[in-house]
């Protein structure tokens, strides 16, 4: 048992798919996961182990931004031997041909948080996606005939920002979207020698103001759900 994370030893497996929001880690439990069984609540942040065509798979809720990405992903790795950490969650498009619903593989992530400038002592870290994990994720995409598109990506500190125009320098210099966690995640499992990968889908459209509906956010997601449950 960790600080926010209320599991017992071998309680967690090895893969866990990481949601921003624990009602959608619920949402992939009942829906995809087989014997699931709740295995955390502390402070609502839900997490659950079950088997997905056989093979063991956890979800766990991590909230939004990377310093609550980072506590999860920090215990799940220090403290449950989780070798495996897959984000499936939500973001921006800034690129005028992504659209809604599309889905995005985050082969980098820049970021405007000043967090790993805190840990290399004023330097940039570029983290990166694991490329096995990247590579099957492209595999299987491509056998189910599901489109995507791969690429750099900005985990941003600030969803409500001042200037409405600041995303259109991140989507000048080619990166895809914008999210909250990522840039966090590849660090850590860089830190733990685990593998990451973020698979994302597009809900917001920043060029043309389109956005999907939470409950939208929360259970439409099904072909991301497809490959990170495939990857696990």
């Amino acid at each position: 048992m960790s600080i926010h994370i209320g599991a017992q030893a071998g309680d967690i497996s090895e893969t866990v798919l990481l949601p921003g929001d624990p009602l959608r880690a619920r949402f992939v439990a009942e829906t995809f996961l087989e014997e699931a069984v709740c295995y955390n609540q502390v402070r609502g942040m839900l997490g659950f182990t079950g088997t997905y065509q056989g093979r063991r798979v956890s979800v766990q809720g991590t909230g939004m931004g990377i310093p609550s990405h980072l506590i999860y992903v920090h215990e799940l790795l220090a403290d449950y031997g989780v070798k495996r950490v897959i984000r499936v969650g939500s973001c921006g498009a800034m690129q005028p041909d992504i659209e809604l619903n599309d889905i995005l593989f985050a082969m980098s992530a820049s970021t405007d948080s000043h967090i790993n400038r805190l840990r290399f002592h004023g330097a940039d870290y570029a983290p990166c996606a694991d490329f096995e994990l990247f590579m099957k994720a492209c595999s299987i995409a491509a056998s189910r005939g599901i489109a995507f598109r791969a690429g750099n990506i900005l985990s941003s500190d600030v969803f409500y920002g001042d200037d409405p125009d600041s995303w259109k320098l991140w989507r000048d210099f080619g990166v895809l979207a914008v999210e909250m966690e990522t840039n966090g995640l590849y660090t850590e499992a860089a830190k733990f020698g685990a593998q990451a990968l973020s698979i994302l889908t597009v809900s917001d459209q920043l060029g043309t103001g389109q956005a999907l509906s939470s409950a939208d956010r929360e259970r439409s997601f099904t072909a991301m759900m497809q490959i990170a449950l495939e990857l696990a």
